[in-house]
């Protein structure tokens, strides 16, 4: 029987799941964080931690939304390419970009280890395979060159040897650094610190309005105002008083499937199960190995379907990804999906986040355009958004905002 809900959600003790008030009445702030993902704990973790009056408001549950349902891939580089950001913006551009992640990956799981969040945290490099033909082989080679020349340390992995490593047939692939984690475990982990750091959290708290004022910024809730000297917007929800900023972000919903544990037969035969892989197909596949001895794969990517189609196009779905799992792994065929669940994640122009600022919206900050990317991404917002708001930038933190596109 598939449960039809985000793995990590449902695996998690409904009894020991933190409940947080509504919010009533009227506060001050120096920030209000709208959206309790793991980027919006994240970020609240960071400005608490440096003494800034810290608000997340919810309108659902701490974690509850696109991070229960997200890959929990933390990746050292961006969900695109490495080439084409360098054609488009420029190589210096590019190379701040893709250091600023690499970083990130790092520093995220150096926290979680100093705070002791007990989130599955586990080393899982990223293979990105071309199965397809000579020609993708050859386009991902010079991705691969691209990246080398710039400086960074991902390897080239040859046929023979993602074969011997991960049983697959492969024109070549990219070796990136990596690891994997629970993401809802990791997001209620960085949502404790920060409240123990002096931050209110406020669920099922619903943001209907921002109004940017001369000396302050008014974010209007269910239940009542805040007012505080920046609003950082870390949700893709369609908020009103943001609508001129849709144009820069296309809706996208994939879908993602955890197996029944695989038997030792099973086992023997999809290799060492130690890296993650991400393929070429059109839309991608994300496959990686969980505890248990689970397969979890996630694609099938799509224009968002209305919510009443949702339990029509589900089961669909998961019989696709099923059947394209046993396509790479054909050792797979016939075992079960026991979780699936659809995600949703906003594109953009670039294939790359928005963190930071737009000129103009003064008082706000902004982390949007970045579920594809992994948790890293979580991080590199608290950092560069916390300067950000401090008026104290590094170099080239300008360049994940939208003043890359402007």
């Amino acid at each position: 029987m598939v449960r039809y809900q985000p793995y990590w959600l449902d695996r998690f003790p409904k009894s020991r799941r933190p409940a947080y008030p509504k919010f009533r009445g009227e506060m001050n702030a120096g920030v209000v964080i709208v959206g309790g993902g793991l980027t919006g704990c994240a970020c609240a973790w960071s400005f608490a931690n440096a003494g800034v009056k810290t608000v997340v408001v919810d309108a659902d549950r701490i974690g509850a939304g696109s991070t229960a349902g997200a890959p929990g891939l933390l990746r050292e580089d961006f969900d695109a390419s490495f080439q084409a950001t360098a054609a488009a913006h420029g190589l210096r551009t590019a190379r701040l970009l893709w250091d600023g992640m690499r970083k990130s990956s790092l520093d995220l799981a150096a926290a979680i280890r100093r705070l002791e969040i007990r989130c599955d945290l586990v080393p899982q490099d990223l293979l990105t395979l071309s199965r397809r033909d000579a020609e993708s082989t050859k386009r991902l080679r010079k991705e691969y060159d691209a990246r080398r020349d710039a400086g960074f340390d991902h390897s080239w992995v040859r046929p023979a040897a993602v074969a011997s490593e991960a049983a697959v047939e492969a024109g070549g692939a990219v070796r990136t650094r990596g690891a994997t984690i629970d993401p809802y475990r990791a997001c209620l982990g960085f949502a404790a610190e920060a409240v123990a750091r002096g931050a209110a959290v406020f669920e099922r708290t619903a943001v209907r309005r921002i109004r940017a004022r001369r000396k302050l910024v008014e974010v209007f809730a269910d239940g009542g105002v805040f007012r505080a000297e920046a609003v950082l917007v870390a949700t893709s929800a369609p908020l009103p008083d943001l609508r001129a900023l849709r144009r820069h972000l296309r809706p996208e919903q994939a879908y993602a499937v955890v197996t029944a544990p695989l038997p030792a037969a099973v086992r023997r035969d999809v290799g060492k199960r130690s890296v993650a892989l991400r393929d070429d197909a059109a839309p991608p596949h994300l496959v990686r190995w969980m505890k248990e001895d689970r397969v979890f794969i996630a694609g099938a990517h799509q224009p968002p379907v209305p919510p009443r189609a949702v339990d029509k196009v589900l089961p669909q779905r998961t019989g696709q990804l099923m059947y394209e799992l046993s396509t790479l792994y054909p050792a797979i065929s016939g075992t079960m999906p026991e979780w699936s669940w659809p995600f949703s994640h906003d594109a953009t122009v670039d294939g790359l986040p928005y963190v930071g600022l737009h000129r103009n919206f003064p008082r706000h900050l902004f982390a949007l355009g970045h579920g594809r990317h992994g948790v890293a991404v979580s991080w590199l917002a608290a950092r560069v958004l916390l300067r950000a708001f401090r008026s104290e930038p590094a170099k080239g933190d300008e360049l994940f905002g939208f003043a890359r596109i402007l």
